[in-house]
Parts: C-alpha cells; structure tokens; sequence
C-alpha cells in the first residue's frame, strides 16, 4: 500500500502517523493534494482529512467555514469520498457522541449539541463521513479506512 501524505501536514503532527505507516510496511510519498491530507494511490477516490480535535472541527467550521466548505465543494464536484478522521478520544467514538462535548473555551463558543447538528448537516450535504480515534490509533485508523476497512 502507498499513502500519499499532503505536503502542508506538519511533521511534528505526524510522526506517530508515519511511525506507524513505516511498522506496517506502507510507503507514504508527501506533496500536495487536491483536498484532504491523506489518500491511497490504489483509490484515489477516497481522502482522509485529519483533524487533530473537536476544537479544529469547531475552528473549521465556524471561522473558517468558508475555507472549509469550498474543499468539500472541490471534493464534492471531483467525486471524492472524504472521511474527516478526529483525534479527539475522550469518549467521543461517534458522530452522536459529539452531543455531549463540552468546549473548553466556554459557554459562549459553539457546544457539542450545535456542533453535533453541523456536522450531520455536513455529511448530508457534501457526502462527507465523520470518523473518530484516539491520537494514538490515527495511523492504524488511516491505514484501516485507506484499505477499505470500513469507518
């Protein structure tokens, strides 16, 4: 298997990803991808876009909602499946479990019930998946996803 890294994926972020691809005999060449951060070259139709919390999603999805939208789009019009791979562990093990998040910078920042609902809204609309790991299985989880594995 050849995982295609994107180029703007900090090496600091990754090392454990890389780690764990190197221990299970998977290539990962890095440079730029169209949209995402991770994609099998055997199926190039499905990308993993890595967040590293709840608190990025929340980021993406409220300041820099925009930004974010027009990759979906981008991936949307291109026919890519993108599953959005959360490292947050904690619980949260499914899209419903975000219910229950409790954002750390308060109670006027988005909570996890109106997160819960953007993200359904989401994968509705742009045919997106959410799927979540603790940062220690995000290597495993990628590779299992990539492979088709299942979410």
């Amino acid at each position: 298997m050849v995982i295609q890294v994107d180029s703007r994926e900090k090496d600091r972020a990754i090392k454990k990803i890389l780690e764990e691809f190197d221990r299970q005999g998977v290539k990962h060449p890095v440079s730029k991808l169209m949209v995402g951060d991770y994609m099998n070259y055997d199926n190039p139709r499905l990308i993993i876009d890595r967040k590293q919390s709840l608190l990025e999603v929340c980021s993406n999805v409220c300041q820099g909602h925009e930004r974010f939208r027009r990759e979906l789009l981008r991936a949307q019009e291109n026919e890519i499946q993108v599953v959005v791979l959360v490292e947050h562990g904690k619980g949260i093990c499914r899209l419903e479990d975000v219910i229950w998040w409790v954002n750390p910078r308060g109670g006027k920042s988005i909570q996890g019930e109106v997160l819960y609902q953007v993200m359904k809204t989401q994968e509705r609309k742009y045919g997106i998946r959410y799927a979540f790991c603790d940062k220690k299985q995000t290597g495993k989880r990628i590779i299992e996803i990539l492979s088709g594995g299942g979410l």
